[in-house]
């Protein structure tokens, strides 16, 4: 049976079409309910004993759920910046080898590898933008470049962050293996809103943050350490990924310093365990559908977007004619309608609340406020 909206689970007001699961996704009442619950426990101690450790099991188990992987694989961390830098504090990268990313990638995912790189004598490979937005092509094309050093890291996420291009890991990842790579993933904007299954791309890590698509607070996030990277020494060490002394078992030793939070992690176990029971493939099948219409419903003012096949089905990005008008995101929400400015790109990403009078409330704002700001 195909997902229907879930806008009842949201205080999403009527007159609001939110647009923008890709930066900040609201929470359901029953997640904002579970963090209220873990309050209790700093506001009355003595009444309501923290139940924290039994949340980090479950909310490891559900992250694992999502991507595939046994919970001993998933470390508990704080942000996606902490998972590169503990992936690339236990990877080796040769002098004169590649680290390879793609052009424009976010701050807390490149800033690491380029000064890695620099560091250790690597040669830095970014993939420029291509022209025609076929970025599996281009990296493709990058890791089989006559004459190049052999690629020693690749640092990749599975779409393109400003605009939903596709970054196809499955054709990717088995040319980055073929010249002994290792391959980190981002998945910020994959997980929870299309299917993401580490058995298939052999990361190293991969990490995934859960305030976006899954549904879940700010400040928390997962890494996933692949079993040959379990071995490894974390960024900071504490009674929680070292108890008695000695390194936790599995990707548990990654786990961060005061982990134990006994709101971020009822929240986030929560969100996953709703995503999780509405299935990641029913969920990119209706936003599929609704960024289709987006994007036939964007044609006719004129703006582009990337051919079906080289999109993701969360994440539209529309380019306008001329670039991104000045102020035309504040008007939109002047409007109600809510969408990001990205590298110049209208970038619209909606997800499980968005239902067609959202997207007709974002044709009829669209078309009252583009016009002025193109005059």
């Amino acid at each position: 049976m195909s997902l229907t909206s879930q806008r009842h689970l949201f205080d999403i007001p009527r007159r609001i079409a939110y647009l923008d699961g890709a930066a900040y996704s609201p929470v359901p009442r029953s997640v904002r309910a579970a963090g209220e619950a873990g309050m209790l426990t700093k506001s009355e101690p003595w009444a309501h004993p923290s139940r924290a450790a039994e949340w980090a099991e479950r909310t490891r188990s559900a992250a694992a759920r999502l991507i595939g992987a046994e919970a001993g694989d998933i470390a508990i961390i704080g942000s996606i910046s902490h998972g590169m830098a503990t992936a690339a504090r236990n990877l080796e990268l040769a002098a004169g080898t590649r680290l390879l990313r793609v052009q424009d990638e976010f701050p807390s995912v490149s800033m690491i590898w380029d000064r890695m790189a620099a560091e250790r004598g690597a040669v830095l490979d970014v993939v420029p933008r291509p022209a025609d937005g076929d970025w599996t092509s281009a990296v493709l094309e990058a890791i089989a470049r006559p004459g190049a050093p052999p690629v020693g890291v690749a640092c990749l996420t599975p779409l393109h962050w400003s605009d939903g291009a596709i970054i196809d890991l499955d054709r990717i990842a088995p040319a980055l293996r073929a010249q002994g790579a290792a391959l980190v993933v981002d998945a910020t904007q994959a997980v929870g809103a299309m299917p993401v299954e580490v058995a298939r791309w052999r990361p190293d890590f991969l990490a995934f943050p859960t305030y976006k698509w899954v549904l879940g607070p700010y400040s928390l996030a997962f890494l996933y350490a692949a079993p040959h990277r379990q071995s490894g020494l974390p960024l900071e060490e504490n009674n929680g990924n070292r108890p008695g002394g000695d390194f936790a078992p599995g990707a548990r030793r990654y786990d961060k310093g005061e982990r134990n939070d006994p709101v971020n992690l009822p929240m986030a176990a929560t969100g996953m365990e709703l995503v999780a029971s509405w299935g990641t493939g029913a969920v990119a099948d209706r936003l599929r559908a609704l960024t289709d219409q987006l994007a036939g419903a964007a044609e006719a003012f004129g703006l582009a977007a990337l051919p079906r096949p080289l999109r993701a089905p969360h994440i539209l990005g529309l380019r306008i004619p001329g670039g991104m008008p000045a102020g035309l995101i504040d008007a939109l929400a002047a409007e109600g309608v809510h969408a990001s400015d990205r590298l110049g790109v209208l970038r619209v990403s909606p997800h499980v609340w968005a239902d067609a009078e959202d997207l007709e409330l974002f044709q009829a704002a669209l078309s009252r406020c583009l016009p002025t700001l193109l005059v």
